[in-house]
């Protein structure tokens, strides 16, 4: 791709958001999209980042700040060799560190990257504001819930900004998804139906230079909670969003009913997430079949929109009884095959119209995250709002993990820190 061609992509992206983000409405439920948005990022003396950790996660995070037009990736850091290799053909021109400490004392940023495992992400994260520079980290925020309050904490002490990934937050479609739903065109919503469901061990070969806790660290219970924090923390946000608040309690049951090999982390999860009003978020996750995927339903009385697939489908009247369709057949002179000691019903089946689209296409909602974080840290002043659903998204993911643990209701904390 051009230049040029980049241009009228990305321009093309950014009107689609400004486009989903129009209203005052919309304006106070994705304030953080329309900062983004809505500032033309200029081109010269770019935001310098400093990645920390170059595995897959990170590279995809280098290749899209590599669009953006007010960042540059400016240091590399893994202390795990072949990553930071393969991070270098992709930045060639940053230095590499392999210690992290060593990059932020060569100083030449502004800010910090975090892709590396869960369960570093609060220290690293320390780490980057008593170095004074803002941080830009990978969701989920942290292993626990004290350590999420921590970061913010830290990050209010420090007068520094903390940006958490949840990109679906800058997506077109889930945005245009969330003005159509707040106008009212689906009713009221009662539930919200979600889940990633998966048919691979998510085991990755270990290489004779690594351990599998270092590759395979999504397995064990000390640096992650497996799907309720690097899966389902995505959704949670969005069921947040969507409903706009944040769960009153949360029940639920996991297991390891699958891949039955040393790990520690459930491979099978199902929870209630109940909010106020009696409305509920559903949300499953296995790694033994995909045959429904990455989704959620949002469910209001008069319709669903599914933002995943980019659908909206709208409630239809009931189907009448077979008897009763004949007769109005007859009135109107109309003939058809009638079933002869057939169902004089039709069974409640799944509704299997195409609904209508919500717009679809090649967004970058990564870049302009990006973008977005870059203005944020050259103004001193955060997307407002983000943190904010990023910090419950993590919260109700950590939440449900010890609901499960315990076989109990766990109630929403109290004790959450303001922002």
């Amino acid at each position: 791709m051009t230049d040029h061609e980049f241009t009228l992509s990305r321009r093309s992206f950014i009107d689609r958001v400004l486009l989903a983000t129009a209203g005052a409405g919309m304006a106070a439920a994705a304030p953080w999209a329309v900062s983004a948005a809505a500032a033309e990022p200029a081109k010269s003396n770019p935001v310098r980042l400093g990645v920390i950790g170059t595995g897959d996660r990170g590279r995809a995070l280098i290749q899209n700040i590599a669009k953006t037009r007010n960042c540059t990736v400016a240091a590399l850091c893994d202390s795990y060799a072949p990553h930071l290799a393969r991070a270098q053909a992709l930045a060639p021109t940053a230095r590499a560190f392999g210690d992290h400490r060593a990059m932020l004392d060569a100083g030449g940023i502004d800010a910090i990257v975090i892709a590396t495992p869960l369960n570093t992400h609060a220290r690293l994260t320390h780490d980057g504001f008593d170095a004074g520079l803002h941080v830009w980290c990978e969701k989920a925020m942290a292993r626990t819930i004290a350590d999420c309050g921590a970061m913010i904490t830290r990050s209010q002490a420090a007068g520094k900004l903390l940006q958490i990934g949840h990109q679906r937050m800058f997506h077109p479609t889930y945005l245009n998804a969330l003005k159509r739903t707040r106008a009212g065109e689906i009713g009221a919503l009662t539930q919200i139906r979600a889940s990633w469901h998966r048919n691979n061990s998510w085991r990755r070969p270990v290489p004779a230079d690594a351990t599998d806790r270092q590759i395979n660290w999504r397995l064990y219970r000390d640096s992650s909670a497996g799907l309720m924090t690097e899966l389902a923390t995505h959704q949670l946000q969005v069921g947040n969003w969507f409903l706009d608040a944040v769960p009153t309690r949360v029940i639920g049951s996991g297991s390891i009913c699958f891949w039955k090999d040393g790990r520690e982390v459930y491979d099978h999860v199902a929870l209630i997430y109940e909010y106020a009003g009696g409305r509920k978020l559903i949300y499953t996750s296995l790694l033994n079949n995909a045959r429904y995927g990455c989704e959620e339903q949002i469910q209001g009385s008069k319709g669903t929109i599914e933002p995943e697939l980019g659908r909206i489908y709208q409630e239809v009247p009931a189907k009448v009884l077979a008897l009763q369709r004949m007769q109005k057949d007859v009135a109107r002179g109309h003939k058809r095959t009638v079933p002869i000691g057939g169902a004089t019903w039709f069974p409640e089946l799944p509704v299997t119209t195409p609904g209508e689209s919500l717009g679809w296409g090649e967004y970058d909602e990564t870049m302009l995250q990006f973008e977005g974080f870059g203005e944020a840290v050259r103004a001193g002043k955060p997307l407002p709002g983000l943190l904010a659903q990023a910090y419950h998204a993590s919260v109700a993911s950590l939440l449900g993990e010890q609901a499960m643990d315990r076989g109990e209701a766990m109630i929403w904390p109290t004790n959450l820190v303001a922002i």
